[in-house]
């Protein structure tokens, strides 16, 4: 299949580390038969497929976790497809540990020392691989010391297991908490944070990207068309696209689980909502750009940001993703977007963003 029209993407280091990887990163939860019943899961075959066209456009960076997919199909296909098809030193791969894989296993979840060493080789092994390039905790483990995990992850950096480690889905305080311990301990610093962000999802700049600015972490935003939302395909009707996961999601209300699959009445009435859809309507048509580009370069422009993490189901939207590439939205356009999508910020922080704009005023001042 030819790449015609499509920019390759640039290469960014993930934060402050030596680790370069293209600004797009493959998502593989799509990948396998779902753990929730999610539909539209790909199976090997267009897993591969997926994963060969992600390369031929030049991506370099497919992101995983142990618990993808039913007994984990996910890092499975990644495993196959790395062992039949691509040099696995081509590729940077990141996984995950936190959640069961098998529920009845009672220490086969959260992010002790005897859970931790479990799942990276089962991860090993089903990557068909002897390391893992960024190995993330899913989520923060209340249960456990955080000294003993990150004693645990420092133990398999320094075996070689694991090259990199990063945070996925934590707060603030727990991104801060996880620097300033690894510089108490004198361990091997973490280098990114994997979390939701998009213009339907801006609360992660209350503190997140703060913590990624001040301590060189890369910030890898998950869910940037948040839900399919910032597509443009699901419009306000009565009722979300039959077999999308909008409609699967009202269908089984249960299973909303994550912000990333918003309910569709949460958004479909929403003034604010349908005002930046039309401003990004408008803005795609100006510069010949599909919104899903729109809403991926957006995030690709904001500074703290490494990779942005795109999920395709099918070739066409991986090529529409991986069209993000390449150019850029102009001063005025991300103004515009920003003002849009902008949120009122809760207390302690409306206080700060006031006393900041009254310390820059001060600063024009003189």
């Amino acid at each position: 299949m030819a790449s015609a029209g499509i920019a390759k993407p640039s290469f960014n280091f993930v934060g402050s580390s030596g680790l370069r990887v293209s600004n797009l990163c493959l998502g593989a939860m799509t990948f396998g038969e779902s753990t929730l019943g999610v539909p539209g899961q790909c199976d090997e075959h267009l897993s591969h497929q997926i994963m060969d066209r992600y390369v031929e456009l030049g991506g370099n960076f497919i992101d995983t976790a142990n618990v993808y997919g039913q007994a984990g199909i996910s890092e499975k296909y990644v495993g196959s497809w790395m062992a039949k098809r691509q040099n696995r030193n081509d590729v940077v791969i990141s996984t995950k540990v936190r959640f069961p894989v098998d529920p009845n296993n009672e220490n086969g979840r959260g992010l002790s020392r005897r859970h931790i060493l479990q799942a990276v080789e089962e991860s090993l092994q089903r990557l068909q691989t002897d390391y893992i390039d960024i190995y993330y905790i899913h989520c923060w483990d209340q249960g456990t010391r955080i000294e003993e995990t990150l004693r645990t992850l420092d133990d398999l950096v320094r075996s070689g297991k694991v090259r990199y480690v990063g945070a996925s889905s934590v707060t603030g305080w727990q991104l801060q908490k996880i620097v300033e311990e690894c510089r108490r301990l004198g361990l091997n610093p973490w280098i990114c944070l994997q979390a939701q962000y998009s213009l339907l999802c801006r609360s992660t700049e209350f503190e997140l990207t703060d913590v990624c600015r001040n301590e060189g972490l890369g910030l890898l935003p998950w869910s940037p068309l948040k839900g399919g939302w910032l597509t443009g395909k699901v419009g306000c009707s009565v009722k979300p696209p039959e077999g999308s996961r909008l409609a699967y999601v009202e269908a089984n209300p249960e299973r909303r689980s994550t912000g990333a699959w918003p309910s569709y009445k949460e958004f479909a009435k929403d003034e604010q909502v349908l005002q930046l859809l039309d401003i990004m309507e408008k803005i795609g048509k100006e510069i010949g750009k599909t919104m899903s580009q729109i809403a991926i370069r957006w995030l690709l422009q904001k500074d703290t940001v490494s990779s942005v993490v795109i999920g395709a189901k099918t070739l066409q939207q991986l090529d529409d993703n991986m069209g993000a590439s390449g150019w850029e939205l102009t001063q005025q356009q991300m103004d515009e977007l920003d003002e849009a999508s902008k949120v009122e910020p809760p207390y302690p922080y409306e206080i700060i963003t006031k006393m900041g704009k009254d310390r820059k005023r001060e600063n024009s001042c003189r």
